[in-house]
């Protein structure tokens, strides 16, 4: 019974002692107390500002300390669950427009006819590509297809430029300030002299493909020579430019099957041609009714005014008006390849 009262003297003089810290405390239960103050304070801020589309979010319409944004039910302080979505719509409509007008600039000062039209965002699932019927060649299910189109809906070519003899700075200049977009399928023989054009043309977002050593015709080399030839250019490529390609253009357009068997043994995997080909002064078509279809990948070279009636600058402006004024924009082959 001794034990028991005393048990209980010890916890009534306990309680006494906590009442009397409740009404008076000390130092360090005002510390303990003022940091679990400013602890709930911050939470109910955090969770007020991301009510209301704190920064970087686009609840407010422009990411930052806005007012309470109006939800579909009517509830301030809410965003809508496609608000986000509708402002990035938004964003990317304004860039759009403002990338076009920009373009409308270079256009003039380029002596473009019209302004280049604007591609449309690339598939998001790329297009699946069969070799062109008419093209195939004895065994070739398992190799890269060849073809000269790529399906799609869209109303967009492909610009690829070959070889690489001529180095011209303007065409650099012009391409990057009007945004169109090509492809360049290089042949060593020719690039050598000047690794470094190719480079800075890589540096604007340039895709470097394989266009063989020498610029032979193929089907008339063994199997081993066409080898060398192809599968050398990768390493080169490699070299200079830090990948291998997947992509080759055979000179001339000819291929046998130890081509693509060369070709597929360096990681090639595709074979794009063309359906027409662009000149400074007029165009040349491999179809019967002489015109741009969507998909359509158009060919021209790497030449000056030693070889052309005109600057590779003047090709561009020539091939330009004929995309345009059929109402076709140029995309870039890698998004849809």
């Amino acid at each position: 019974m001794q034990l028991v009262r005393q048990n209980d003297e010890k916890a009534a003089e306990r309680q006494r002692r906590q009442r009397r810290q409740l009404r008076h405390p000390g130092p360090r239960a005002r510390a303990v107390a003022a940091v679990l103050l400013i602890a709930a304070l911050g939470s109910a801020c955090a969770a007020g500002f991301s009510d209301r589309g704190g920064a970087g979010r686009t609840g407010d319409g422009g990411g930052g300390g806005g007012g309470p944004v109006e939800s579909p039910s009517g509830e301030p302080g809410r965003a809508g669950p496609g608000a986000g979505a509708e402002a990035v719509k938004k964003a990317d409509a304004a860039a759009a427009v403002k990338a076009q007008a920009l373009r409308a600039v270079a256009a003039k000062k380029w002596k473009l006819a019209k302004t280049p039209l604007a591609a449309p965002e690339p598939p998001a699932v790329k297009p699946k590509i069969a070799t062109r019927k008419g093209f195939e060649v004895t065994g070739g299910a398992s190799l890269p297809p060849v073809f000269t189109n790529v399906p799609t809906k869209e109303k967009v070519v492909f610009l690829t430029i070959d070889d690489g003899a001529e180095k011209d700075p303007e065409l650099l200049r012009m391409m990057d300030e009007l945004k169109i977009p090509y492809s360049a399928f290089l042949s060593d023989y020719v690039i050598n002299d000047n690794y470094a054009y190719f480079k800075k043309m890589q540096a604007r977002g340039v895709s470097l493909h394989n266009h063989t050593l020498t610029h032979p015709y193929l089907p008339g080399l063994s199997y081993e020579e066409q080898k060398r030839e192809i599968c050398g250019q990768q390493d080169k490529i490699k070299k200079q430019y830090g990948k291998r390609p997947e992509l080759f253009r055979p000179p001339y357009g000819n291929y046998n099957a130890g081509t693509l068997r060369a070709a597929k043994s360096c990681g090639v995997k595709a074979v794009p041609l063309w359906s027409s080909e662009a000149f400074p002064d007029h165009m040349e078509w491999r179809e019967w009714d002489r015109n741009l279809h969507p998909g359509d990948i158009v060919l021209t070279h790497f030449r000056g005014k030693e070889d052309w009636k005109g600057s590779m600058p003047d090709m561009i402006r020539h091939v330009m008006k004929t995309i345009t004024d059929k109402g076709y924009a140029v995309a870039k082959l890698e998004d849809y390849v």
